[in-house]
């Protein structure tokens, strides 16, 4: 298959974008951060210059499109509500305008924050009530990909993982600082359910290749809190339990309002691929043996910055 990863410099896109190509025939999409690598042919294109996705699209003929590019930063999204509404929002229903129109199948990426937290376990068909810009944009994106495109998948995720910058994902700050050291705080009132990228990448894959569509929450079928995911990590590693602390959110004096509990459900997903996703010691596990094989180096590598 010819797939189209967009915001293939992120988190989530970039390994997607790796895993896929050992496959199929990937193009990556980037605005700001381009790639040097073989693994995949990379797009420099800004996707909300006039034409843009038009273009991407007739040049690169794909069968699949996984819709990874928004403005993903929490805070900024509250300082930048134009431009978050242009990227989570206009942008995605413009996409699956257009993808539909080329008969190629769809992924948009969706968040768990869409929903406020003040319960958790929420399934696909609770009412989500979103508590920040970057958190309603999202959804708002969702609805208008589905009203675009009714046969595309829609995945809510919550992710971690290694990054071009090393510095993107939730497990990367507990490894970083770890490592160097350096007491942290972490949450014990903020919940979650965080998938590996890499496990993300395939289980969208096979949603693709299942002809799926519609509504899923795609995460870990293991749900804890953000202390002690920390805790987990410096247990794998080797690193010393003691400089992380217990904390609360209400402490952190964080720009946007976080949802305490996003615990999300995920039979559904479980049913249509036949197994659950992964668990958290699995993401774990497989988090550390990248590190050991030398994936994060080999994906900073990538960056074009500094080359």
């Amino acid at each position: 298959m010819r797939l189209l990863v967009t915001g293939a410099s992120g988190l989530l896109g970039l390994n997607l974008a790796l895993e896929a190509s050992k496959q199929h025939e990937v193009y990556g999409q980037v605005n700001q951060h381009l790639l040097k690598t073989a693994a995949f042919s990379v797009k420099q294109v800004d996707l909300l210059a006039p034409g843009a996705v038009e273009q991407i699209l007739e040049q690169t003929q794909p069968d699949w499109v996984i819709h990874c590019a928004a403005l993903a930063n929490v805070d900024a999204c509250e300082t930048e509500p134009v431009l978050a509404k242009q990227l989570n929002t206009k942008l995605p229903e413009k996409l699956a305008v257009h993808v539909a129109k080329g008969g190629a199948r769809l992924v948009h990426i969706s968040t768990d924050a869409v929903f406020d937290g003040r319960i958790g376990e929420y399934s696909e068909t609770d009412k989500p009530n979103p508590l920040s810009i970057y958190a309603r944009t999202k959804l708002d994106g969702e609805r208008a990909v589905l009203v675009a495109n009714p046969q595309a998948i829609v995945a809510r995720v919550n992710l971690f993982g290694w990054s071009l910058k090393g510095q993107r994902s939730l497990g990367e700050w507990f490894f970083n600082n770890l490592q160097a050291g350096k007491q942290i705080r972490g949450f014990t009132d903020v919940f979650f359910c965080p998938l590996l990228a890499n496990h993300l990448a395939t289980l969208l894959l096979t949603m693709l290749e299942k002809r799926l569509s519609g509504l899923y929450h795609v995460v870990s079928s293991d749900c804890t809190s953000k202390y002690a995911f920390g805790m987990a990590i410096a247990r794998r590693f080797g690193f010393d339990e003691h400089l992380i602390s217990p904390s609360s959110v209400t402490d952190a004096g964080l720009t946007a309002v976080r949802s305490p509990n996003l615990t999300l459900q995920t039979s559904k997903i479980s049913l249509a691929l036949g197994e659950p996703p992964p668990g958290l010691s699995e993401g774990i596990e497989s988090f550390f043996t990248l590190y050991r094989d030398g994936y994060p180096a080999k994906i900073q590598a990538m960056d074009a910055a500094i080359q």
